[in-house]
């Protein structure tokens, strides 16, 4: 198997559960924390940093007060902003962790650092907002409209952090492979999905005309 599943999604949509069970069920590593754990390792940055920066929109008070960080912090030399040599740590993790083998990643622009690995699968899995809601809502015990706000929050914040680094839009259907609606076959029937979509790329299936280029 050669395949990298990188997973877009948004908050709610059970995007990260279908990546875990993907990757339990093909038997390959999963990484979402792991990779800021093994950036922050490789770096020689500390790993809050990392946390502090995860999928989050530029910020100029914040990258500013960061920075300040910089001229003590072991592993950042100078030139780049705190912020971006993050990021780039963060990116160069994503592309030697694929350069591994197979994988499931989740977020993190990690469709785009892979744009040019032949055995990228990139997916966005997204869902109705109410549907998101009850999860949300079942998940962090909170109320119909709380829920709806840490929504609202959580998916602008990954959508400035893609589009300022991909350059491209967060969740359209010209920015991944496949976007999926995790509630149209259930959490279950996505990941099947998925697998089967792996299996096909994996093993294609030749169609009759290529079988005889006469027909």
């Amino acid at each position: 198997m050669k395949t990298i599943i990188t997973i877009g999604r948004q908050f709610g949509s059970g995007g990260k559960e279908v990546g875990i069970r993907v990757a339990k069920e093909l038997g390959i590593p999963f990484y979402d924390k792991e990779i800021l754990r093994e950036a922050a390792e490789k770096s020689g940055m500390c790993q809050k940093i990392f946390e502090n920066f995860d999928e989050r929109p530029r910020s100029l008070l914040y990258s500013l007060a960061m920075d300040s960080y910089a001229f003590s912090a072991p592993g950042v030399g100078a030139g780049d902003s705190l912020e971006q040599q993050v990021y780039l740590a963060t990116f160069n993790t994503i592309r030697r962790l694929a350069d591994q083998g197979p994988c499931v990643m989740i977020g993190r622009c990690a469709d785009y650092a892979l744009a040019e690995n032949p055995n990228r699968l990139s997916l966005f899995i997204y869902a109705p907002m109410d549907v998101r809601i009850a999860r949300v809502m079942e998940r962090h015990q909170l109320t119909a409209e709380k829920a709806k706000s840490l929504i609202i929050k959580t998916d602008k914040r990954r959508a400035s952090y893609y589009e300022y680094y991909s350059a491209k839009r967060w969740g359209a259907i010209d920015s991944y492979d496949f976007c999926l609606d995790s509630s149209y076959l259930g959490l279950s029937g996505t990941v099947e999905l998925i697998r089967t979509m792996v299996d096909q790329r994996e093993n294609p299936v030749p169609s009759p005309t290529e079988i005889d280029p006469t027909r």
